[in-house]
């Protein structure tokens, strides 16, 4: 039993972009890809779906800062930590 391929998200765009200028076939543009055409009308209908997305406010959808993570990873770069110029201390 074959394992599905996993596309990565550049390539089903890029397929998808192909597709939405309408010059090829989606059979044609299947076979040049190497993909079955029901991908490529999903793809499709996906990127048409979501493209409102990137008009939307804000831009790009911004990650949730983990403030525990982000104390640790200052504590070992050490930027709380006082600085030493010989035996003075920098403020």
């Amino acid at each position: 039993m074959s394992k599905r391929k996993q596309h990565a998200p550049e390539f089903k765009a890029k397929v998808a972009l192909e597709a939405l200028k309408g010059e090829d076939a989606a059979a044609e543009l299947a076979s040049r890809f190497g993909v079955h055409p029901t991908m490529i009308h999903q793809w499709k209908r996906a990127l048409l779906e979501g493209a409102s997305g990137v008009f939307e406010r804000g831009g790009r959808n911004r990650t949730e800062i983990d403030e525990e993570q982000v104390k640790e990873l200052h504590a070992k770069i050490g930027v709380n930590r006082p600085e030493f110029v010989g035996d003075h201390q920098l403020k």
